[in-house]
């Protein structure tokens, strides 16, 4: 990810030629970490040597349990070696975060085989964001009742580790096209950023990117800008999302914005084909396509270093 991708104030989008070089969407995991002030990345696989009492996570997202077409029919299986490569990297994540779409028809059959399988992973804790296959069928009932017992309103949170503050939230279950936040959940957001000093690195995740991706494939928040200016005096803000299935990346002032490989299947870059939607490589190719991200944060620095890799253990 050593290209980044630029705001422009008219459209908040970049040229197609600019925006397609900036793509890492070969499917990747991210190492994290502050660093000197500045986001710095490294491959998986890599030495990687992190500063004692700093910050450790990883994120992955779109496991679409439950999905069984051409594209991938053992979306467990690409989960577990997910899994494999958290569990055999150098240092144990303190956490994991899932951003969205952890099944893929919000069934209770498709939860309880995903809860299964993340038992296994070395990790303190598992926080997840839905997606829209997580409440689109019920509304997000099933989805609440299992993970929102700590959550306000229909699924958002927060809460502080090691001097970073995160917050969670919920852009699917108004999904109208592109994402939406609401307002009951931009209040709750003002008000719970409210006593945040500027200086203490921010990270947000949530499903639906909170930038421009591709509006036409409602690949973007249409309120995120209201939630943006609530983030504007912090010195870093990092903002992880999923939904679009590839490694995006793009500076804008103090925020960074990432979005993540997925577990199951690749989806087109942004414009590539008439629609996105599950995409079909070859078998020998899938688990080049797909991936986890690592974070790391040193403490005293202001940024988060990612690094992405596939499930075949290559970087993008």
């Amino acid at each position: 990810m050593s290209k980044r991708i630029l705001h422009d104030h008219h459209r908040d989008g970049v040229d197609r030629r600019g925006f397609l070089e900036c793509m890492a969407w070969a499917g990747t995991g991210v190492l994290w970490t502050v660093a000197g002030g500045s986001l710095q990345s490294q491959a998986f696989g890599q030495t990687t040597d992190v500063p004692s009492g700093g910050l450790h996570f990883v994120q992955i997202s779109d496991s679409h349990i439950g999905f069984n077409k051409a594209a991938n029919p053992d979306v467990l299986g690409t989960l577990r070696a997910a899994i494999d490569r958290i569990n055999g990297l150098p240092q144990r994540p303190e956490f994991v975060i899932h951003t969205g779409d952890l099944t893929h028809s919000s069934k209770p059959e498709e939860f309880d085989a995903l809860d299964e399988s993340l038992k296994s992973v070395r990790t303190a804790e598992i926080f997840r964001v839905p997606g829209e296959h997580d409440t689109s069928i019920d509304d997000g009932k099933l989805y609440l009742a299992r993970y929102g017992k700590r959550a306000k309103g229909r699924g958002w949170y927060s809460f502080d580790h090691k001097d970073v503050h995160f917050a969670g939230l919920n852009n699917v279950s108004a999904l109208e096209g592109m994402g939406k936040l609401g307002e009951e959940q931009l209040a709750w957001l003002e008000a719970d950023l409210v006593s945040q000093p500027a200086s203490r690195p921010i990270v947000v995740f949530a499903h639906v990117p909170l930038w421009s991706v591709y509006p036409e494939w409602g690949w973007a928040t249409e309120d995120s800008a209201r939630a943006l200016a609530l983030l504007k005096r912090f010195g870093s803000v990092t903002v992880l999302n999923g939904h679009v299935h590839q490694a995006l990346h793009k500076v804008e002032g103090e925020v960074t914005f990432y979005t993540a490989m997925s577990t199951a299947f690749p989806q087109p870059a942004p414009g590539a084909a008439p629609s996105p939607g599950p995409m079909k490589v070859a078998d020998d190719k899938l688990r080049s396509v797909l991936g986890i991200r690592e974070v790391h944060a040193v403490r005293g620095s202001h940024a988060l270093a990612v690094v992405d890799t596939t499930l075949a253990g290559e970087r993008p």
